[in-house]
């Protein structure tokens, strides 16, 4: 089973055959040798999707120990969003490691980390001054912004939403709503948050409008604006189900935030770096936040994160609160660099674009001949189909984890989420081509067609 796909992009990683190969079943001996040795060394913890030993990836493929080469519709959960590997990233990190390796920023002081903030500052929404502090992943970044937002302030309060994803360290477990796998077993979690509802427009069918009204309703009376830090939201979640809200949400809870004094933070940590079709998602729905947590995207791979926001309150920290042994690595910094110089120059927002207009259509042709698709919804190359009872409309977890199966056993990697496990989420690399999404569409076909 081979279909041999030329790169329509000018993007990309290694030279690899961008071909769907199965030369094994997957997994093959090779990886499954790897995966025992995994098993015995590694923490239970740990799990894995896709069960491969991974040895090469670009364009839009990844290959395993065994020969076999899987079509990627996952980007490595939305890191690898420029393509694994990337020329431009790879040269400039062999360059800095020629160089050196780490100072650490709070100690020794490198260009690199300056010029990350600099273009950080330059490209996320809003037309104010603004600063950046880098760290080392997602939920340290939305840490940090919380922390930024209660010394802004010098209040306490913090309000995340149903079905938002944060991170899986204590105060980011306390913002996570889904408790498996993310939360069970592991509190008491951090005190001084609380839950709104979000717009769900396939559940709730409620106006953007509205569903602000309910949330800040909510908040109102249940925390009292007077003691409010921020509020923090993904402006399209993520690991919640790629739930895009109504029109009109995200601006009513900005206006809101602007009037009580309370901290408005984006977490981008997903949505960010060109993957919904604009660099940053806040930028679909007309909104500024105050605060923007990056990562996953930004530097192609290796591990960085930041929060970028309005300069007052960035700086509202005092010296020495805010920082990190390894938080903006000089390697990791020149890796971001070269990313966001392929995000702005190489057509990759475009490129996003593209990529949905082929999820989009293919998987709503899909809904329209198949009820058990409930909904189809997503921006860019961020698209999902949620899967549900066609006669009572409950998720169907079962059928989402079939077909997810199914997938990969046929050499098409996607992954599920949502707070109720039935959706399967597309984030293809950017460097993806044509050919190869679309066939990873039509295996995706298969695996409904045979359930």
């Amino acid at each position: 089973m081979s279909t041999v796909a030329t790169n329509t992009t000018s993007v990309g990683g290694p030279t690899l055959p961008q071909e769907r190969r199965l030369v094994t079943p997957i997994p093959g001996p090779r990886s499954q040798e790897v995966l025992a040795r995994k098993s015995a060394a590694v923490a239970a913890g740990v799990s894995h999707t896709v069960p491969i030993a991974a040895v090469a990836a670009g364009g839009g493929v990844i290959v395993d120990a065994d020969g076999n080469s899987l079509i990627d519709l996952g980007s490595g959960i939305a890191v690898t969003t420029v393509g694994n590997a990337h020329p431009k990233i790879v040269a400039a990190v062999q360059e800095q490691v020629a160089q050196f390796t780490h100072t650490c920023f709070m100690i020794s002081p490198y260009e690199s980390y300056i010029a990350v903030a600099e273009a950080l500052n330059r490209i996320t929404p809003g037309d104010v001054a603004k600063k950046s502090a880098l760290f080392n992943s997602g939920a340290e970044a939305v840490e940090n912004a919380v922390k930024i937002a209660r010394k802004h302030t010098g209040r306490q309060a913090v309000v995340a939403f149903d079905h938002g994803y944060h991170g899986r360290t204590n105060l980011t477990m306390a913002l996570t709503a889904k408790a498996m796998p993310y939360k069970s077993g592991f509190g008491p979690f951090a005190g001084e948050v609380y839950r709104a509802p979000t717009s769900y427009p396939f559940r709730d069918a409620l106006s953007g409008p509205d569903a602000a009204a309910r949330a800040i309703a909510q908040i109102e009376k249940q925390v009292g604006a007077e003691n409010l830090a921020a509020i923090i939201i993904e402006p399209i979640q993520g690991e919640g189900g790629f739930v895009v809200p109504a029109d009109g949400f995200l601006p009513a809870l900005v206006d809101w935030c602007r009037a009580n004094g309370v901290v408005f933070i984006a977490d981008e940590v997903q949505t960010g770096f060109a993957r919904t079709g604009a660099m940053f998602a806040s930028e679909l729905f007309g909104i500024v936040p105050d605060l923007i947590t990056t990562a996953k995207g930004i530097a192609g791979g290796l591990p960085l994160a930041a929060v970028t926001g309005r300069a007052e309150i960035m700086d509202a920290a005092h010296p020495g609160g805010l920082g990190g042994t390894y938080g903006g690595n000089p390697v990791a910094c020149a890796a971001a660099l070269a990313a966001i110089d392929v995000f702005e120059n190489d057509g990759l927002i475009e490129r996003a674009r593209q990529i949905g207009d082929i999820l989009l259509p293919r998987l709503t042709a899909l809904q329209a001949a198949d009820p058990r698709i409930g909904d189809v919804r997503g921006r860019g190359a961020m698209v999902a189909a949620e899967f549900v009872d066609p006669t009572t409309g409950a998720p169907d977890a079962a059928l989402t984890a079939a077909i997810a199966r199914d997938c990969i056993a046929q050499g098409v990697i996607v992954l599920t989420c949502g707070t109720f496990g039935n959706v399967i989420r597309f984030l293809p690399p950017l460097s993806i081509p044509d050919t190869l999404l679309n066939e990873g569409l039509d295996v995706v076909a298969a695996a409904l067609t045979a359930h």
